[in-house]
């Protein structure tokens, strides 16, 4: 290694020392105050306080909030229910610090690529914050850029995320923890890939890829441009419309919302099975209807990745607890989790119906069926799995918070329609 190459590295590994002591104080700051006051009252915090604590946290911690609200079978039900909630909108950075980033990330001068960029935000999350622009050629794009030394507190934090790990296992002494290291290696690799807008390009261009393929043309995702896109920088197709959840305006778009929402759920189950990712945060700012009438998915960060005998399981377990066939739900948790030991199934069915019987009578297509008590009922079952030794996967929390979402929509569009039994929906 040259002398130069030497001291760049040395200087980089002394800036994130620097950069990790802040970001430590700052946790600590934060984080001090709330134990001592737990500790003086004698009490451990309700899962209310925990989320409010890591929403103060900011970045890193909110995407562990948001896997502990997508993982009923690893974490404790009061904390996965409090968790729906965590927050990832924060406020926004100051647009020449934007402006900063895309100086820095974009190997072309900024004029050379766009004609306007507006500098009031339309968005800020967490990881990145969206501003509306128009490129020299003239088209209306939105740019997603990140925010600076994001990564540089992703890295730091993960450390600290460990901690958060053992506080967990107290918190639940019968937590796995061998589960707790996949879970933090996959909130790693997902932050990751998050950070890695040129990821969610190829996301982008496999989704549309797929809708052609398909000859699907009643759904789009956001056209990236790639030249004046990079790793930090992602500048997309800017779509107009209202999303599917602002049911009020959607006759205004469409004579048929109901039909738009059958299509959009119909598409997103095809690519399953045919596309090579699945949009894996589905919740109501990330569907629009679009001006013309077309169902548009945005934000392609979260995806996921299912093998076709993993959906085939998940898909059964789902059909079992529609149909009340018990022993249908135990042999696919079976084949859907992970264990380390024989599963009596003819239990676990026992148990499944023992249990479905006791709450509140939810049966498949029933009022009581609105989002909540679904959420409640499938906490309830991933837990009755824990004590069977089954620990679901990642993709089987995914998947089921996306059927949770779709099912909230069909309450408001399709009320009383049953997605398992009508010949309109391709399972």
């Amino acid at each position: 290694m040259s002398l130069l190459a030497k001291l760049t590295s040395n200087s980089r590994l002394a800036k994130q020392g620097v950069m990790g002591a802040l970001r430590f104080g700052k946790t600590m700051r934060v984080i001090s105050p709330r134990v001592a006051s737990w500790a003086l009252q004698r009490r451990k915090p309700s899962a209310v306080e925990v989320r409010e604590t890591v929403e103060q946290l900011g970045t890193t911690y909110i995407k562990l909030g948001q896997l502990i609200a997508s993982s009923p079978s690893v974490f404790p039900a009061d904390y996965v229910e409090a968790f729906q909630d965590c927050l990832d909108n924060v406020e926004p950075i100051a647009f020449k610090e934007v402006f900063k980033v895309m100086q820095r990330d974009l190997d072309k001068p900024i004029d050379s690529l766009f004609s306007f960029i507006d500098p009031e935000p339309l968005a800020s999350a967490s990881i990145a914050q969206v501003h509306a622009a128009t490129l020299v050629t003239g088209e209306s794009v939105v740019v997603k850029v990140q925010k600076p030394g994001v990564e540089d507190i992703i890295s730091t934090d993960m450390n600290a995320i460990f901690l958060m790990s053992r506080v967990a296992e107290l918190i639940s002494p019968n937590l796995s923890k061998d589960s707790i290291t996949d879970m933090v290696g996959a909130l790693y690799q997902s932050m990751a890939d998050e950070c890695d807008f040129i990821k969610e390009a190829d996301n982008l261009e496999n989704f549309n890829h797929f809708l052609r393929e398909e000859g699907i043309t009643e759904v789009t995702a956001p056209k990236p441009y790639r030249r004046a896109s990079s790793k930090k920088v992602l500048t997309m197709e800017r779509f107009e419309g209202v999303p599917l959840t602002d049911y009020e305006k959607l006759g205004d778009y469409t004579d048929d919302p109901a039909g738009v929402l059958l299509t959009g759920m119909n598409t997103w189950i095809a690519s399953l099975m045919k596309c090579e990712v699945f949009h894996a945060d589905l919740h109501g700012g990330n569907i629009m209807l679009l001006t013309d009438g077309r169902l548009g998915f945005i934000d392609f960060g979260m995806v996921g990745r299912i093998e076709a005998d993993a959906w085939q399981a998940i898909f059964a377990l789902m059909r079992g607890i529609d149909s009340s066939d018990y022993q249908l739900v135990a042999e696919s948790m079976i084949k859907v989790g992970m264990t380390a030991k024989t599963v009596d199934v003819n239990r676990l069915a026992r148990d499944i119906e023992e249990l479905i019987k006791q709450s509140n009578g939810i049966q498949p297509g029933s009022e009581n069926e609105l989002g909540d008590g679904v959420n409640q009922l499938i906490m309830e079952i991933a837990e009755l799995g824990k004590a069977h030794g089954i620990r679901f996967p990642p993709s089987f929390t995914l998947l089921l918070k996306q059927f949770l979402y779709f099912d909230r929509y069909t309450q408001q569009l399709l009320p009383g329609m049953d997605p398992f039994s009508d010949s309109r929906v391709n399972f």
